[in-house]
């Protein structure tokens, strides 16, 4: 998570400074903390506005906070504007806090963006802990993320792969016609983007997007400007006492943006009744949406307080796509950026597939507990550049204890997997792409929440539901794509790594690469 200081962060700073001047003559708080062993706190911290320099634009917070780890320890408190915040750094302070101290810090801070762009936190994902959470999480658990839902769409899956794939012997295609040359060049950030997306958006409203068509590009656009408002520094979340005041503008783009989405969430919810309605739906052509609608047909509205049904699935919709589509790209992108920086590893993967699968056929989703380097490959990646290196945040809702440290109720915790990830007392040269750790020394390691040492998907109680799917589409993705085209760096100079500031760790530049047919061309379309 990032916080993108604007340039009004000295007249931010005055009216923060007269608004404080306006509290201290309030009844002062007893100090209950008196004689209780409390987290180090790292200097450096601003009057009012605390630690936010350190995190501001262009900064990348899990490496800051990796660095104060290494000079204050695993566990340590910084200030972001009026709240004290945990950072946890290592596998055993993240255990305490998520298996002692689950429930604890079960809940989630509030903010402006999912107030309102958020369906006033109806998305379940970063809605507060409570009745309407656990109602919502256990229906998307059972009834939408389920293995046998999962399993039910494979198909839709397959498809999406297949017409991207399709895309791209396309494009070489026309190339060589035109240009005469073997290879086409191909922005590949550009084409994952645009193939998890449209998965995504397949099994949850049953829609998709051609190629550059002008829906697609619309809500491309209006997901970036969801995650940049996201990632937006508000000055109210961390000082309320400014909440009377829109700093930067922020609130009047999130009502613009909530708008939008709210336009093209009831659009496609209002498609899916109709198609139900009309007595064309079969069990097996049901989408997320489908059984959001039937799901909570019969529902009490008791069960969802402040919320009616349309709003809940709008919301749980949103909730996956924002959750899945973002991470699972770059996942899938630093995956390609590393093979190709590695050729030797991208053979042994291609070796793989050659045995278990070969040349005249395309990997299928059943072929994939046999590609155990390709499901490697996918770990060290997420262990390299988790997409979410810092987990969405946490807040206590009691006072609780980790490492021995007195945490006081309403204290935000933000654990640091990055620098989990990279601790090289338990990830031997912790810096290196080596998959084959996945195969011998870590090879009972997995990502599924159990192992505190490698978590892309979080733990306890709000991990990432969607998990089951994201291990489908990633090796599937990858795999197809390594196996149909043979794929080069556009010159000897390694792939730029950089990462740029964001919600997800994101690469900074573009992933353009040359592209060329490594199977037999009967096993590409004529057209696509």
């Amino acid at each position: 998570m990032e916080f993108h200081l604007s340039l009004l962060t000295t007249v931010t700073a005055i009216l923060v400074v007269t608004a404080f001047f306006l509290q201290i003559s309030k009844r002062k708080k007893v100090d209950t903390t008196k004689n209780k062993l409390l987290p180090p706190k790292a200097k450096g911290a601003w009057p009012l506005i605390g630690h936010l320099p350190l995190l501001g634009k262009n900064r990348i917070a899990h490496r800051v906070l990796g660095d104060l780890a290494d000079k204050y320890g695993p566990i340590f408190t910084i200030k972001l504007g009026v709240y004290q915040v945990l950072v946890v750094s290592s596998a055993d302070a993240v255990k305490d806090c998520f298996t002692t101290s689950d429930k604890a810090f079960a809940s989630r801070p509030k903010s402006t963006a999912v107030e309102i762009m958020g369906y006033n936190y109806a998305m379940f994902g970063l809605a507060p802990y409570g009745e309407y959470w656990r109602q919502v999480r256990k229906i998307a658990v059972l009834e939408i993320l389920s293995q046998k839902r999962v399993d039910m769409l494979e198909w839709a899956r397959v498809s999406e792969v297949r017409t991207s794939t399709n895309e791209v012997y396309d494009a070489w295609r026309v190339n060589k016609e035109n240009e005469g040359s073997d290879m086409v060049l191909v922005d590949m950030k550009q084409w994952f983007t645009n193939l998890i997306l449209n998965v995504l958006v397949r099994i949850i409203s049953g829609k998709r997007f051609p190629f550059k068509s002008v829906e697609g590009i619309r809500f491309q656009k209006m997901e970036k400007k969801l995650f940049e408002l996201l990632g937006a520094f508000v000055v109210s979340d961390l000082i309320p006492s400014m909440k009377r005041f829109d700093i930067g503008g922020y609130q009047k783009q999130m009502k613009m943006a909530a708008e939008e989405i709210n336009d093209i969430m009831e659009g496609w919810l209002n498609n899916r009744k109709t198609q139900k309605e009309s007595g064309e739906q079969k069990e097996g052509d049901q989408y997320f949406m489908d059984v959001l609608i039937s799901v909570l047909k019969d529902a009490s509205d008791a069960d969802f307080p402040g919320y009616d049904h349309d709003t809940v699935i709008k919301a749980t919709c949103m909730a996956l796509l924002a959750a899945g589509s973002d991470t699972t790209s770059v996942t899938i992108i630093w995956a390609l950026a590393l093979l190709l920086n590695h050729p030797e590893k991208m053979k042994i993967a291609q070796d793989e597939i050659d045995k278990h699968v070969g040349r005249d056929r395309l990997v299928e989703e059943s072929d994939l507990k046999n590609l155990v380097y390709i499901n490697a490959i996918i770990k060290e990646t997420m262990r390299l550049y988790p997409a979410a290196p810092l987990s969405v945040p946490h807040e206590a809702m009691e006072d609780c204890v980790v490492g021995g440290y007195h945490i006081p109720k309403g204290t935000r915790l933000l654990p640091n997997f990055w620098k989990i990830q990279h601790d090289p007392n338990i990830w031997p040269e912790p810096y290196e792409f080596k998959p084959e750790r996945f195969l011998s020394t870590h090879k009972d390691v997995d990502v599924k929440g159990k192992h505190f040492e490698l978590l892309p998907f979080g733990t306890g109680r709000r991990m990432c539901p969607a998990i089951t799917f994201v291990l489908q589409i990633l090796p599937l993705t990858l795999a197809n794509l390594i196996q149909q085209f043979e794929i080069r760096k556009p010159s000897n100079d390694p792939i730029d790594m950089t990462e740029s500031a964001g919600l997800t760790t994101k690469r900074a530049t573009p992933l353009d690469v040359l592209i060329a047919p490594r199977l037999s061309l009967k096993m590409y379309p004529v057209d696509v």
